[in-house]
Protein backbone atom coordinates (compact mmCIF):
# COMPACT_ATOMS: atom_id res chain seq x y z
CA UNK A 1 0.00 0.00 0.00
CA UNK A 2 2.85 2.65 0.88
CA UNK A 3 4.63 1.81 -2.13
CA UNK A 4 0.87 2.92 -4.37
CA UNK A 5 0.72 5.78 -1.98
CA UNK A 6 4.21 6.99 -2.95
CA UNK A 7 3.94 5.76 -6.74
CA UNK A 8 0.85 8.52 -6.94
CA UNK A 9 2.65 11.12 -4.64
CA UNK A 10 5.89 10.93 -7.05
CA UNK A 11 3.70 10.97 -10.24
CA UNK A 12 1.76 13.56 -9.13
CA UNK A 13 4.81 15.95 -8.69
CA UNK A 14 6.02 14.89 -11.96
CA UNK A 15 3.03 15.87 -13.69
CA UNK A 16 2.97 19.73 -11.41
CA UNK A 17 7.17 20.00 -12.14
CA UNK A 18 6.09 19.41 -15.79
CA UNK A 19 3.32 22.28 -16.39
CA UNK A 20 5.93 24.46 -14.18
CA UNK A 21 8.41 23.92 -16.50
CA UNK A 22 6.72 24.75 -19.74
CA UNK A 23 4.85 27.85 -18.59
CA UNK A 24 1.76 25.82 -18.00
CA UNK A 25 -0.50 27.32 -15.20
CA UNK A 26 -0.65 24.59 -12.79
CA UNK A 27 -4.29 24.36 -11.44
CA UNK A 28 -5.79 25.15 -14.85
CA UNK A 29 -3.50 22.44 -16.43
CA UNK A 30 -4.64 19.91 -13.66
CA UNK A 31 -8.20 20.75 -13.69
CA UNK A 32 -8.47 20.44 -17.81
CA UNK A 33 -6.13 17.50 -16.85
CA UNK A 34 -8.98 16.21 -14.41
CA UNK A 35 -11.92 17.33 -16.90
CA UNK A 36 -10.58 15.31 -19.75
CA UNK A 37 -9.94 11.95 -17.72
CA UNK A 38 -12.75 11.45 -15.33
CA UNK A 39 -15.58 14.33 -15.77
CA UNK A 40 -18.11 11.65 -16.68
CA UNK A 41 -18.14 8.29 -17.57
CA UNK A 42 -17.38 8.89 -21.09
CA UNK A 43 -14.03 10.54 -20.00
CA UNK A 44 -13.50 7.31 -17.33
CA UNK A 45 -14.12 4.87 -20.37
CA UNK A 46 -11.61 6.63 -22.55
CA UNK A 47 -8.80 6.60 -19.84
CA UNK A 48 -9.47 2.95 -18.59
CA UNK A 49 -9.58 1.95 -22.11
CA UNK A 50 -6.50 3.49 -22.99
CA UNK A 51 -4.82 1.90 -20.01
CA UNK A 52 -5.83 -1.69 -20.71
CA UNK A 53 -3.12 -2.12 -23.46
CA UNK A 54 -0.71 -0.29 -21.28
CA UNK A 55 -0.93 -2.94 -18.36
CA UNK A 56 -1.30 -5.74 -20.28
CA UNK A 57 1.58 -5.16 -21.86
CA UNK A 58 3.64 -4.06 -18.87
CA UNK A 59 3.02 -7.27 -16.86
CA UNK A 60 4.76 -8.69 -20.16
CA UNK A 61 7.50 -7.12 -19.06
CA UNK A 62 7.36 -7.46 -15.33
CA UNK A 63 7.65 -10.84 -15.44
CA UNK A 64 10.61 -10.74 -18.50
CA UNK A 65 12.44 -8.14 -16.26
CA UNK A 66 11.78 -9.87 -13.05
CA UNK A 67 13.95 -13.09 -14.57
CA UNK A 68 16.83 -10.89 -15.92
CA UNK A 69 15.36 -11.08 -19.43
CA UNK A 70 15.15 -7.51 -20.19
CA UNK A 71 12.53 -8.09 -23.02
CA UNK A 72 12.10 -4.50 -24.93
CA UNK A 73 10.34 -6.09 -27.85
CA UNK A 74 6.89 -5.41 -25.94
CA UNK A 75 5.76 -4.08 -29.58
CA UNK A 76 7.01 -6.78 -31.44
CA UNK A 77 5.06 -9.45 -29.44
CA UNK A 78 1.92 -7.01 -29.27
CA UNK A 79 1.85 -7.30 -33.01
CA UNK A 80 2.97 -10.78 -33.16
CA UNK A 81 -0.30 -11.33 -30.93
CA UNK A 82 -2.44 -9.75 -33.09
CA UNK A 83 -1.23 -11.24 -36.14
CA UNK A 84 -1.92 -15.07 -34.72
CA UNK A 85 -5.51 -13.98 -33.72
CA UNK A 86 -6.04 -12.46 -37.46
CA UNK A 87 -4.91 -15.94 -39.21
CA UNK A 88 -7.27 -17.55 -36.85
CA UNK A 89 -10.10 -15.13 -37.64
CA UNK A 90 -9.81 -15.29 -41.22
CA UNK A 91 -9.80 -18.93 -41.00
CA UNK A 92 -12.87 -19.19 -39.02
CA UNK A 93 -14.29 -16.35 -41.77
CA UNK A 94 -13.94 -19.15 -43.98
CA UNK A 95 -14.92 -22.21 -41.93
CA UNK A 96 -18.26 -24.03 -41.76
CA UNK A 97 -20.66 -21.54 -39.45
CA UNK A 98 -22.05 -23.12 -36.79
CA UNK A 99 -19.46 -22.45 -33.87
CA UNK A 100 -20.73 -19.77 -30.98
CA UNK A 101 -19.17 -16.46 -31.24
CA UNK A 102 -17.95 -16.21 -27.74
CA UNK A 103 -16.17 -19.49 -28.10
CA UNK A 104 -14.64 -17.71 -31.91
CA UNK A 105 -13.54 -14.68 -29.38
CA UNK A 106 -11.94 -17.08 -27.28
CA UNK A 107 -9.83 -18.86 -29.54
CA UNK A 108 -8.77 -15.54 -30.73
CA UNK A 109 -7.83 -14.39 -27.69
CA UNK A 110 -6.04 -17.39 -27.06
CA UNK A 111 -4.47 -17.31 -30.69
CA UNK A 112 -3.21 -14.16 -29.84
CA UNK A 113 -1.19 -14.80 -26.16
CA UNK A 114 0.03 -18.32 -28.11
CA UNK A 115 1.43 -16.11 -31.01
CA UNK A 116 3.12 -13.11 -28.73
CA UNK A 117 4.28 -16.24 -26.42
CA UNK A 118 6.13 -17.46 -29.62
CA UNK A 119 7.82 -14.30 -30.69
CA UNK A 120 9.23 -13.89 -26.72
CA UNK A 121 10.25 -17.32 -26.73
CA UNK A 122 12.25 -16.91 -29.72
CA UNK A 123 14.25 -14.38 -28.27
CA UNK A 124 14.60 -16.40 -25.18
CA UNK A 125 16.14 -19.18 -27.07
CA UNK A 126 18.48 -16.61 -28.88
CA UNK A 127 19.85 -16.14 -25.19
CA UNK A 128 19.87 -19.30 -23.98
CA UNK A 129 21.51 -21.31 -26.67
CA UNK A 130 23.49 -18.68 -28.74
CA UNK A 131 23.94 -16.08 -26.01
CA UNK A 132 22.45 -13.55 -28.10
CA UNK A 133 21.47 -10.38 -25.27
CA UNK A 134 17.78 -10.17 -24.67
CA UNK A 135 17.66 -6.53 -25.44
CA UNK A 136 19.41 -6.41 -28.90
CA UNK A 137 17.18 -9.39 -30.13
CA UNK A 138 13.85 -8.03 -28.78
CA UNK A 139 14.52 -4.90 -30.67
CA UNK A 140 15.37 -6.34 -34.15
CA UNK A 141 12.37 -9.12 -33.36
CA UNK A 142 10.25 -5.74 -33.13
CA UNK A 143 11.22 -4.12 -36.56
CA UNK A 144 10.63 -7.87 -38.07
CA UNK A 145 7.40 -7.83 -37.06
CA UNK A 146 6.93 -4.81 -37.90
CA UNK A 147 8.12 -5.63 -41.71
CA UNK A 148 5.38 -8.94 -41.54
CA UNK A 149 2.84 -6.71 -40.52
CA UNK A 150 3.27 -4.60 -43.50
CA UNK A 151 3.42 -7.70 -45.76
CA UNK A 152 0.27 -9.78 -44.21
CA UNK A 153 -2.10 -6.92 -44.48
CA UNK A 154 -1.41 -6.09 -48.24
CA UNK A 155 -0.71 -9.81 -48.62
CA UNK A 156 -2.73 -12.83 -46.84
CA UNK A 157 -4.68 -12.11 -44.56
CA UNK A 158 -5.86 -8.32 -47.11
CA UNK A 159 -9.36 -7.40 -46.66
CA UNK A 160 -11.21 -9.38 -49.19
CA UNK A 161 -12.14 -6.36 -51.83
CA UNK A 162 -7.78 -6.14 -51.95
CA UNK A 163 -8.24 -1.95 -51.84
CA UNK A 164 -6.51 -1.10 -48.46
CA UNK A 165 -3.58 -2.56 -46.48
CA UNK A 166 -5.57 -4.23 -43.95
CA UNK A 167 -7.82 -7.19 -42.55
CA UNK A 168 -11.51 -7.41 -42.72
CA UNK A 169 -13.22 -5.91 -40.12
CA UNK A 170 -14.21 -8.51 -37.49
CA UNK A 171 -18.04 -9.35 -36.96
CA UNK A 172 -19.68 -7.76 -34.29
CA UNK A 173 -20.74 -10.76 -32.77
CA UNK A 174 -16.73 -11.66 -32.66
CA UNK A 175 -15.85 -8.58 -30.75
CA UNK A 176 -15.49 -8.27 -26.82
CA UNK A 177 -19.17 -7.61 -25.56
CA UNK A 178 -18.96 -3.91 -24.35
CA UNK A 179 -20.00 -3.83 -20.44
CA UNK A 180 -21.68 -0.17 -20.76
CA UNK A 181 -23.62 0.10 -24.59
CA UNK A 182 -23.06 4.11 -24.09
CA UNK A 183 -19.31 3.76 -24.00
CA UNK A 184 -15.79 1.72 -24.44
CA UNK A 185 -16.15 -0.24 -21.23
CA UNK A 186 -15.43 -3.48 -22.56
CA UNK A 187 -14.91 -7.54 -20.68
CA UNK A 188 -11.12 -6.88 -22.18
CA UNK A 189 -10.93 -4.03 -18.62
CA UNK A 190 -12.10 -7.22 -16.55
CA UNK A 191 -9.40 -9.91 -18.34
CA UNK A 192 -6.48 -7.22 -17.55
CA UNK A 193 -7.49 -6.42 -13.99
CA UNK A 194 -7.49 -10.50 -13.73
CA UNK A 195 -4.53 -11.16 -15.24
CA UNK A 196 -2.57 -8.60 -13.01
CA UNK A 197 -3.84 -10.50 -10.19
CA UNK A 198 -3.25 -14.24 -11.78
CA UNK A 199 0.61 -12.56 -12.39
CA UNK A 200 1.02 -11.60 -8.95
CA UNK A 201 -0.42 -14.96 -7.72
CA UNK A 202 2.04 -16.34 -9.80
CA UNK A 203 5.63 -14.56 -8.87
CA UNK A 204 4.86 -14.43 -4.97
CA UNK A 205 2.78 -17.16 -3.82
CA UNK A 206 4.52 -20.06 -6.32
CA UNK A 207 7.16 -22.10 -6.03
CA UNK A 208 7.71 -21.32 -10.25
CA UNK A 209 7.50 -17.47 -9.22
CA UNK A 210 9.95 -17.77 -6.54
CA UNK A 211 12.74 -19.28 -8.92
CA UNK A 212 12.01 -16.86 -11.76
CA UNK A 213 12.50 -14.13 -9.09
CA UNK A 214 15.71 -16.28 -7.79
CA UNK A 215 17.04 -16.36 -11.11
CA UNK A 216 16.30 -12.73 -12.00
CA UNK A 217 18.25 -11.80 -8.66
CA UNK A 218 21.34 -14.04 -8.68
CA UNK A 219 21.37 -17.02 -11.90
CA UNK A 220 24.60 -17.95 -10.27
CA UNK A 221 22.91 -18.69 -7.18
CA UNK A 222 20.00 -20.22 -8.63
CA UNK A 223 21.97 -23.14 -10.46
CA UNK A 224 23.72 -23.77 -7.34
CA UNK A 225 20.78 -24.18 -5.59
CA UNK A 226 20.03 -26.81 -8.60
CA UNK A 227 16.73 -24.52 -10.14
CA UNK A 228 17.28 -24.69 -13.95
CA UNK A 229 18.04 -21.02 -15.04
CA UNK A 230 18.00 -21.29 -18.76
CA UNK A 231 14.49 -23.33 -18.73
CA UNK A 232 13.32 -20.74 -16.42
CA UNK A 233 14.09 -17.59 -18.94
CA UNK A 234 13.01 -19.40 -21.65
CA UNK A 235 9.72 -19.81 -19.84
CA UNK A 236 10.06 -16.05 -18.71
CA UNK A 237 10.09 -14.91 -22.18
CA UNK A 238 7.64 -17.24 -23.40
CA UNK A 239 5.26 -15.44 -20.69
CA UNK A 240 5.84 -12.41 -21.29
CA UNK A 241 5.42 -12.72 -24.83
CA UNK A 242 2.41 -14.44 -24.19
CA UNK A 243 0.66 -11.49 -22.32
CA UNK A 244 1.89 -8.76 -24.72
CA UNK A 245 0.38 -10.86 -27.14
CA UNK A 246 -2.74 -10.92 -25.56
CA UNK A 247 -2.66 -7.54 -25.18
CA UNK A 248 -2.67 -7.34 -28.88
CA UNK A 249 -5.59 -9.91 -28.76
CA UNK A 250 -7.53 -7.40 -26.57
CA UNK A 251 -6.92 -4.35 -28.73
CA UNK A 252 -8.03 -6.22 -31.92
CA UNK A 253 -10.95 -7.83 -30.48
CA UNK A 254 -12.53 -4.93 -28.27
CA UNK A 255 -11.30 -1.58 -30.08
CA UNK A 256 -9.69 -2.07 -33.67
CA UNK A 257 -11.27 -4.79 -34.90
CA UNK A 258 -9.07 -5.24 -37.33
CA UNK A 259 -5.06 -5.01 -38.31
CA UNK A 260 -3.61 -2.29 -40.29
CA UNK A 261 0.11 -0.88 -40.65
CA UNK A 262 -0.70 1.34 -37.74
CA UNK A 263 -2.21 -1.62 -35.58
CA UNK A 264 0.08 -0.78 -32.45
CA UNK A 265 0.51 2.65 -31.11
CA UNK A 266 3.58 2.16 -29.46
CA UNK A 267 2.24 0.28 -26.51
CA UNK A 268 5.02 -2.15 -26.37
CA UNK A 269 7.25 0.86 -25.98
CA UNK A 270 5.48 2.80 -23.58
CA UNK A 271 4.60 -0.59 -21.19
CA UNK A 272 8.48 -0.28 -20.62
CA UNK A 273 8.37 2.97 -18.40
CA UNK A 274 4.75 2.02 -16.87
CA UNK A 275 6.23 -1.48 -15.79
CA UNK A 276 9.34 0.54 -14.41
CA UNK A 277 7.49 3.05 -12.56
CA UNK A 278 5.22 0.11 -11.02
CA UNK A 279 8.29 -1.05 -9.42
CA UNK A 280 7.87 -4.44 -11.72
CA UNK A 281 4.80 -5.34 -9.20
CA UNK A 282 1.33 -6.39 -11.10
CA UNK A 283 -0.59 -4.67 -8.72
CA UNK A 284 1.10 -1.42 -8.54
CA UNK A 285 1.05 -1.61 -11.85
CA UNK A 286 -2.28 -1.30 -12.44
CA UNK A 287 -2.26 1.98 -10.55
CA UNK A 288 0.87 3.40 -13.39
CA UNK A 289 -0.98 2.01 -16.05
CA UNK A 290 -4.08 3.99 -14.96
CA UNK A 291 -2.39 6.81 -14.71
CA UNK A 292 -1.05 6.98 -17.95
CA UNK A 293 -4.23 6.47 -19.59
CA UNK A 294 -5.73 9.42 -17.61
CA UNK A 295 -2.62 11.47 -19.04
CA UNK A 296 -3.79 10.35 -22.92
CA UNK A 297 -7.10 11.00 -22.05
CA UNK A 298 -7.07 14.35 -20.41
CA UNK A 299 -4.59 15.79 -22.66
CA UNK A 300 -6.97 15.69 -25.31
CA UNK A 301 -8.64 18.22 -23.34
CA UNK A 302 -5.62 19.87 -22.18
CA UNK A 303 -4.90 20.47 -26.13
CA UNK A 304 -8.33 22.12 -26.81
CA UNK A 305 -7.36 25.44 -23.98
CA UNK A 306 -3.78 25.36 -23.65
CA UNK A 307 -0.68 25.61 -25.92
CA UNK A 308 0.12 21.68 -24.90
CA UNK A 309 -0.51 18.84 -27.00
CA UNK A 310 -0.62 15.20 -26.53
CA UNK A 311 3.45 14.75 -26.63
CA UNK A 312 3.33 16.71 -23.49
CA UNK A 313 2.15 12.58 -22.17
CA UNK A 314 5.98 11.41 -23.32
CA UNK A 315 7.61 14.35 -21.73
CA UNK A 316 5.99 13.62 -18.23
CA UNK A 317 6.61 10.17 -18.41
CA UNK A 318 10.41 10.63 -19.46
CA UNK A 319 10.25 13.00 -16.28
CA UNK A 320 8.61 10.17 -14.48
CA UNK A 321 10.92 7.38 -15.64
CA UNK A 322 14.27 9.82 -14.63
CA UNK A 323 13.02 10.58 -11.21
CA UNK A 324 12.38 6.93 -10.54
CA UNK A 325 16.22 5.99 -11.90
CA UNK A 326 17.52 8.67 -9.95
CA UNK A 327 15.70 8.40 -6.48
CA UNK A 328 17.02 4.19 -7.13
CA UNK A 329 20.24 5.61 -7.81
CA UNK A 330 20.39 7.90 -4.59
CA UNK A 331 18.91 5.11 -2.51
CA UNK A 332 21.66 2.76 -3.85
CA UNK A 333 24.69 5.17 -3.28
CA UNK A 334 22.89 5.55 0.63
CA UNK A 335 22.70 1.76 1.50
CA UNK A 336 26.30 1.05 0.43
CA UNK A 337 27.74 4.15 2.67
CA UNK A 338 25.48 2.64 5.31
CA UNK A 339 26.97 -1.15 4.83
CA UNK A 340 30.23 0.79 4.33
CA UNK A 341 30.16 2.30 7.89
Amino acid sequence: MGRGVGLVVGLFLCLVLTFAVFGLPIGDSLRLLAQGAFADKFAVSRTVVKSVPLLVTALGIVVAWRAGMYNVGGEGQFIAGGLAGAWVAKAMAFAPHGAPAPLITFAILVACAVGGGAYGWLAGLLYTRRGVEVVISTILLNFVAQQILGWLVAGPLQERVHQLPETDQLPDAWMLPRIDPQTDFHLGIVIALLSAVALYVYLFRTKAGFELRLVGANARAARANRVPAKRVQERAMMLSGALCGLAGGIEYTAMAGQLGTAFSQNWGFLAIPVALLGGLHPLIVIVSALYFGALFAGSEQLARFTPAGSTLVYIIQAVAVLGFVSLNAWQERRQTRQEGA
